[in-house]
């Protein structure tokens, strides 16, 4: 079985899928030759005419310029330079309509010709002495990129490094109405050859193949005679059929290897370039001449004069027209390309670019406007015409519905836009169209997620230098520590000195703290055991008064009785030294020292020494008075013949009434005192005040008592008196009563009422205890709530 490469030599040739046989019209133009366009008043130059980046501008406005002239510098791999087509003037630099299918405008340099045609001084190359640097440096300054629609940067395809097996030239031309490659190859085949001459000594290929409808015999016949001298160089009439002249579809064709989806040619060891692109090498290399000119196709049945026409880059389109006679009409459209792939534009006044290779004006007739767009029908010729063996249905749907995800999974960018689903589509729906849009979409989205990726990259770079910043820093700061502390080594000593006074200071205070505390809860206790004390002793004073008002009481109520009132006073003041006796024997920490130190007790309480005095010398007066009693009768029985009876009596009586007077006085005298020494030692108190007002009370009345009152001698009363102060002294001093008058009324009243007032008081005195013990208790529970 031959090889491939034997195949191909042989001549043999194969199909593609689908595919559509549309009428050709190309014979209005195709037998012409090639018309000269004289210099147009203004050409507009867009900085961009190829797939790729512009260059940098490198003019200015009035700036004048010769003919071949760079005005963009290509800085960039995927730029090449846009040249001034002739000499003159840069007018403006501005924004124009582009050449696209969207119109949107672009910045173009607007170029005055001054009609002179000056050329700027030409190189040009010696292949044989040249080097493949030299002659792809020159082809990307000749701003030269792929002329077969596409604007590939050429001088890319040319310097690929990887090996070549197949260079094809494509000289297919298979779209209705277009002629421009046709009339190149029967006015110039040579410099075509040459042209690949050039591109296999950059790519040394194993062979080249020229493929060429087989409509066009004029323009076969001379390529071959070109080509008669070259080996390998293979001339391959294929069969008319449109999209024929398209890159994977002629690959097939001449050597039955198809290129995988997503893929490019040079992947499998192939490289296609355009037949004019072979010219322009040519001339570019050989002549120094840049791209600046191309043959345009201008056909259609509203130009008088329709023919292949030479244009200058830049030229608008209406002047295209206009030299072919263009006759315009209702509603006229104008296309940029063929009827297939073409485009309208929206202004006559879009130049004519690198990639332009026809303009197109039918009348409505030749070419008629699709109809309303229907609904599919899901007929599937689209799919049966689709060369790239697509799904032109599906892609569609997710075109509408901007599913990109669904449309790279059904090889979208695998569309040739060749338009042949469009041509056989029943409903009339522009299917080339919305690829396009779609397209469009999907590539500004991958634009916008490369600008992410770099602005990601971009701020991770930012971070990891800021990090290795930050640690440069800390490496810095370390190393300056340490040479500090070699520099002064007594520091951190110095500072820990300085931390061990500071924490010996803190201690100390602690313990100081620590010691305030504990002498403050010694004086807090100490303060209220005083106070409890003091609360007793206000408790025993309290009852003291009590004891008085009881015995105040009871002197009025005898004065009221008609007793006597010095009587009343002396059992007054008897009940109070009782009273003060009883209270002092209640108090626990009386009878405590009492039973300790009785000398010393008795004699450092003012109130029980003065008792125990009047108790002394009312037994010393009784003692006195029973010493008269007894002389009294030795006296009389001495001398009884001279005393008379009556005289006795008398005296006896006078003797009664001086004692009298003496037990009260006494009495007065005992009570009096003890009540001045508490008066003394105790502050001011509406009780004790109470109790001043009283005895002064007593005073008042044994002051106001009559003075006669010494001479009574009335024995009954005198012995009442006594009587009294003997009951009352009894039970405290031991002395017996004079019983004589036990059997007396008035004796015994005075001893009821004696009782009556004792039992008052020992009731007052259980009262005011009950009430002085809940004060005490509830002062000391306030003490301590506050303490």
């Amino acid at each position: 079985m031959p090889t491939l490469f034997q195949q191909i030599q042989a001549g043999t040739l194969w199909d593609f899928h689908g595919g559509i046989h549309p009428p050709v019209r190309k014979s209005q133009t195709s037998s012409k030759p090639v018309a000269q366009l004289p210099l147009p008043d203004r050409l507009y130059l867009p900085l961009r005419q190829h797939i790729g980046v512009a260059g940098r501008l490198i003019v200015a406005v009035g700036q004048r310029v010769l003919k071949g002239e760079a005005l963009t510098s290509a800085d960039n791999s995927m730029a090449v330079p846009v040249h001034a087509p002739t000499s003159g003037v840069i007018h403006s630099i501005s924004q124009h309509t582009s050449a696209h299918p969207s119109a949107l405008p672009e910045p173009v340099i607007v170029l005055v010709p001054d009609g002179k045609d000056e050329w700027r001084e030409r190189r040009p190359l010696n292949i044989a002495t040249s080097s493949r640097h030299q002659i792809l440096e020159r082809i990307q300054d000749s701003g030269i990129a792929g002329m077969g629609g596409a604007g590939f940067p050429t001088h890319l395809k040319a310097g690929m490094q990887q090996p070549v097996d197949y260079l094809i030239i494509n000289a297919v031309e298979c779209e209705p109405y277009i002629s421009a490659d046709d009339a190149l190859m029967q006015e110039a085949p040579t410099t075509i050859v040459k042209g690949i001459d050039i591109l296999c000594q950059l790519l040394n290929p194993k062979a080249v193949l020229i493929g060429i409808e087989a409509d066009k015999p004029i323009a076969i016949a001379a390529l071959k005679a070109a080509c008669s001298q070259r080996e390998h160089y293979y001339v391959r009439e294929v069969p008319v059929k449109y999209p024929s002249g398209g890159e994977k579809q002629l690959i097939q064709l001449l050597t039955n290897k198809e290129v995988p989806a997503g893929r490019r040619p040079a992947d499998i060891g192939i490289v296609m370039q355009n037949v004019g692109t072979a010219f322009a090498i040519a001339q570019a290399v050989l002549d120094d001449q840049p791209l600046i000119s191309r043959i345009v196709t201008v056909t259609g049945e509203t130009l008088r004069q329709p023919q292949n026409v030479l244009a200058l880059l830049g030229t608008p389109v209406s002047s295209l027209l206009d030299f072919c006679g263009f006759q315009s009409e209702a509603q006229q459209k104008v296309i940029m390309g063929g009827p297939m792939m073409g485009f309208t534009l929206p202004d006559l006044a879009v130049p004519i670019v690198k990639t332009t290779n026809c303009i197109l004006a039918p009348t409505r007739d030749e070419l008629p406007d699709n109809g309303p767009e229907l609904d599919c029908i899901r007929c599937g010729q689209c799919a049966d015409a689709c060369p790239a063996t697509l799904l032109p249905q599906q892609l569609l749907w997710y075109s509408k519905a901007r599913d990109p995800a669904k449309l790279q999974e059904y090889n979208l960018f695998d569309c040739i836009e060749c338009g042949a689903c469009a041509y056989v589509c029943p409903s009339e729906i522009p299917l080339v169209q919305y690829y396009r849009v779609a397209k469009a979409e999907i590539r500004e989205q991958q634009r916008e997620a490369l600008k992410a990726e770099q602005a990601k990259a971009r701020f991770e770079a930012r971070n990891a230098r800021l990090e290795q910043e930050k640690q440069q820093r800390l490496a810095r700061n370390q190393q300056l520590a340490a040479a500090r502390q070699q520099t002064q080594p007594n520091q951190n000593q110095t500072v820990a000195e300085a931390l061990a006074r500071v924490k010996a200071q803190q201690a100390e205070k602690a313990a100081l703290q620590a010691t305030d505390s504990a002498k403050d809860h010694q004086q807090i206790l100490a303060e209220r055991e005083l106070k409890k004390q003091q609360a007793r002793e206000y408790q025993a004073q309290k009852q003291a008064t009590a004891a008085a008002s009881a015995a105040d009481s009871t002197l009025a109520s005898t004065s009221d009785s008609s007793v006597d009132s010095k009587a009343a006073a002396v059992a007054a003041a008897i009940a109070r030294a009782k009273a003060r006796q009883a209270d002092a024997a209640s108090s626990p920490t009386v009878e405590q020292t009492t039973a300790a130190e009785p000398t010393t007790q008795d004699t450092a309480d003012p109130r029980k020494a003065a008792v125990a005095a009047a108790l002394a010398r009312a037994k010393a007066r009784q003692a006195g008075q029973t010493n008269s009693t007894m002389a009294e009768p030795s006296a009389i029985a001495a001398e009884p013949e001279q005393q008379d009876p009556r005289k006795a009596a008398i005296a006896a009586a006078l003797a009664r009434a001086k004692a009298k007077q003496s037990v009260t006085a006494t009495v007065e005298t005992t009570v009096t005192e003890p009540v001045a020494a508490d008066a003394a030692a105790m502050p001011e108190d509406p009780r004790k005040a109470a109790i001043a007002a009283a005895l002064a009370r007593a005073k008042a009345k044994q002051s106001a008592a009559p003075a006669q009152e010494t001479a009574i001698v009335e024995p009954a009363a005198a012995d009442i008196a006594v009587t009294t102060a003997q009951q009352s002294l009894a039970p405290d001093t031991g002395i017996q009563p004079d019983t004589a008058g036990n059997d007396d009324p008035r004796k015994a009243a005075v001893a009821a009422a004696l009782a009556r007032a004792k039992a008052r008081k020992a009731q007052q005195s259980t009262e005011h205890q009950t009430t002085e013990q809940q004060l005490s208790e509830q002062r000391d529970s306030e003490e301590s709530k506050t303490e």
